[in-house]
Formats: C-alpha cells, structure tokens, sequence
C-alpha cells in the first residue's frame, strides 16, 4: 500500500490577543508578548496586518502586509537584540564650505559674480 503525497509543512502561528502595549503570539505551544517598545514598528499596524503572519521555518516569523521579518529568538530574548540608531553628526558649516568650488574656480568656469549692491 502507498502513501498519498505529503502536503506542505505548516506551523501555526496566531495572534490570540492585542493591546496598547503590544500583542501576544502563540506558536510552539507557547504564549510569547511582543512588546511594542522593543518591536515599535508594529505599533501603528492594523489588527489585520498584525494577524497576517506567517512562519516559513521553525525559527522565523514574517507579516507579509508590514513587510516585517522577525527571528522567534528576538521576541523570546529581546535584550539579546537591541535596536540601535546612531545619529550622524552634522557636517560643519567649515566642511561645507571645503565642498563647494572656490571662488576662483567658479570665475576660471565661466559663472558670473554676484552683482554687487
């Protein structure tokens, strides 16, 4: 006797409740609550886009409507991840004036002086 064909392995993945706070998945027979100050990208989602997960492996998490990707670690172990933005210092108004072109470049190019008041 054969076997039927084995379809295509899913592992569930649901949204079971949403606060102000953050949600709570339920996957691998466990509760887990994403927190929206460690994960603040879903904060502004729709309840739709939050439960239109999808898990593709074991170790992975995707909302196809966010276009948000999540490893199943990071939200057991955020401390693990942390979300760090660097703001780039702003250039000196000394390094902008080393961009633009001399005076005497500008003149030797053939743009006119500024007329005179």
């Amino acid at each position: 006797m054969k076997s039927g064909v084995r379809g295509k392995a899913t592992s569930a993945v649901e949204v079971t409740n949403v606060s102000g706070h953050g949600f709570w998945l339920f996957f691998d027979d466990c509760e887990r609550f994403v927190s929206f100050g460690h994960f603040p990208w879903f904060r502004e989602a729709s309840i739709a886009a939050l439960c239109n997960v999808e898990r593709p492996h074991p170790h992975h998490l995707y909302w196809p409507m966010l276009d948000v990707d999540l490893a199943t670690e990071s939200i057991d172990h955020p401390e693990r991840f942390p979300l760090i933005s660097r703001r780039r210092p702003k250039k000196s108004a000394r390094a902008n004036k080393r961009m633009q072109p001399g005076r005497a470049r500008a003149r030797a190019s053939g743009v006119p002086r500024r007329a005179r008041g």
